[in-house]
């Protein structure tokens, strides 16, 4: 067994792998890089080329995008060039008296808003050929899909990032490339489109009450440029608020790849060891981090009403802090010293704040939970091998975009990596003990991921095969019966459903959205976003 080194001023835990100071529960150690839970599988069509490290921000695979990795938890262990659109298309589905009943059932507060735009089209859209009616063949019980986006793009060769999707009222937008387009949720028309001078280089994930979001873009073309211009947009309208430049805070501030976040009216803006934060309503400077003596907050990450900065002190081992972050001043209200050589892998949730910390020397990692005043209050402890899609920390990464893992008040979630013919499952930790509360049930044998945390249960998705639809369930706090939400149809649809580029999912309002974060832009009708509801 391996003692974990303590923090400074922490008095000294049991001897065991994974102790932190806290709760003496188990931690877990490092697990072989693993893929994405949509990847490729065995006996399955090929998939379009992995996407290319230079990525948009958060809210989509971030800049400099490491592999998704798989952690194992173990009890006791050791280990311890422009652009041409040559158009955007789109298929809208619509039921008929004679489409089977559906016997999905969903929650009671999931009414599906908006109504149709006016102008209702032909279902063909631009992007050539006719269309195919994926949900021919629907089987009993099956939902439907509203409709599908395609576009064909010509582009640079690598590719061109389309990482952001925001549902915002009956208004879905994605980003591509140089552009911001809106679409109805219910039938998929194009509600606007904004242009950008440049390449989209940063998006926030996160959108205020009022609809607006935060994006950054290059201040011109070519390699030589900078993401450092920074616009406010209102999602409902498609209007720009305001836009500027993020001002250089010294010499070594570079702005290669920043990454954003939101809490209430404020934005940080954090890139490689320099960070700064504005005002989301009009654009006036709150505070700035530059590089300096002491424990330097090289990023921020904020979310639900609560805000953190990771920072690095400047002794000897350049020792890790996590620090509790006024946003509206800047002001630190507390920290949490890491031991030595250890390093914020992960974060898994900023409110309450979960974090994944490791060294990677030794192989030693915990998950830990902090309280409001920053002291540790658990150390997680479990079994299995658990593919969280999000990476190691390292310069411009976006930390806190951890797809597959869900936090509640006081639960968190997390799916085991699927293995090769086998179903994976969901362990819900309690976030209090640190224990393991329950196991999902397997079921058949498609990747299950988390999505969100809503009104006491978990939202889950479970990923398209060749010839079966991928479905929605909810499952009780108390890891209860699964119950499904949607069933997507199977025939035509499942194909197209479970071959999007790294995909985007979201439910909301009764309706499961899936869109592709990469293209590979080289002339051909490419899959975009694909809805599917009752």
């Amino acid at each position: 067994m391996t003692e974990l080194p303590q923090p400074p001023n922490q008095p000294p835990t049991p001897s065991g792998y994974g102790h932190l100071p806290g709760p003496p529960q188990q931690g877990y150690g490092f697990a072989p890089q693993g893929e994405n839970p949509y990847a490729q599988q065995p006996g399955c069509p090929p998939q379009p080329p992995t996407v290319p490290q230079h990525q948009v921000g958060p809210g989509g695979p971030g800049p400099g995008m490491p592999p998704k990795k798989k952690l194992t938890l173990v009890v006791a262990a050791s280990v311890a060039a422009v652009l041409v659109l040559g158009g955007v298309g789109y298929v809208a589905f619509s039921g008929g008296d004679k489409d089977p009943e559906p016997v999905a059932q969903e929650p009671a507060d999931a009414k599906p808003s908006g109504s149709p735009s006016v102008d209702k089209g032909d279902g063909n859209g631009d992007g050539g050929g006719a269309p195919t009616d994926l949900n021919a063949g629907r089987k009993q019980g099956e939902d439907k899909v509203l409709w599908l986006k395609t576009v064909k793009i010509d582009g640079p060769g690598m590719g061109v990032d389309a990482a952001a999707q925001w549902v915002a009222g009956d208004t879905v937008v994605k980003s591509l490339w140089k552009n911001l387009t809106a679409y109805a949720v219910a039938d998929g028309k194009e509600r606007w489109t904004l242009p950008f001078p440049a390449q989209i280089c940063s998006v926030a994930p996160q959108t205020t009450a009022e609809g607006r979001t935060v994006v950054m873009y290059r201040d011109g073309e070519g390699d030589n440029t900078s993401c450092n211009q920074l616009r406010v947009v209102d999602l409902r309208s498609g209007k720009e608020v305001w836009s500027k430049e993020v001002p250089s805070e010294g010499v070594f501030d570079i702005f290669t790849s920043p990454t954003l976040s939101m809490t209430g009216d404020t934005v940080t803006v954090s890139r490689g060891g320099t960070a700064s934060a504005f005002k989301i309503s009009n654009g006036d400077k709150l505070f700035a981090n530059p590089l300096g003596d002491g424990c330097n907050a090289d990023s921020y990450e904020a979310g639900n009403g609560r805000m953190i900065a990771l920072a690095t002190c400047s002794d000897e081992d350049s020792t890790a802090e996590v620090q509790g972050i006024d946003p509206v001043t800047g002001a630190k209200g507390w920290a949490y010293r890491l031991p030595a050589n250890f390093k914020v892998t992960s974060i898994y949730s900023v409110n309450p704040t979960v974090i994944d910390i490791g060294d990677e020397k030794t192989k030693q990692r915990s998950i830990v939970v902090l309280g409001p005043d920053g002291k540790q209050t658990a150390t997680l402890a479990g079994e299995g091998s658990f593919a969280v899609g999000c990476g190691d920390t390292g310069l411009f990464r976006s930390l806190a975009t951890c797809p597959s893992a869900v936090v509640d008040a006081n639960t968190l979630y997390l799916p085991t990596a699927a293995g090769t013919g086998k179903a994976n499952e969901i362990v819900a930790f309690d976030l209090a003990t640190g224990k393991a509360k329950w196991r999902s049930p397997a079921g058949d044998k498609r990747t299950l991921t988390p999505l969100k945390a809503a009104n006491g249960q978990l939202i889950a998705y479970r990923k398209a095969e060749r010839e079966q639809g991928g479905e929605v369930i909810s499952i009780p706090a108390d890891g209860g019966t699964p119950t499904a939400l949607l069933r997507h149809p199977s025939g035509p649809a499942a194909p197209v459903e479970r071959t999007f580029t790294l995909p985007k999912l979201e439910f909301a309002d009764g309706r499961f959205f899936i869109s592709s974060t990469h293209l590979r832009a080289q002339g051909q009708e490419e899959k975009l976003l694909m809805v599917f509801g009752k």
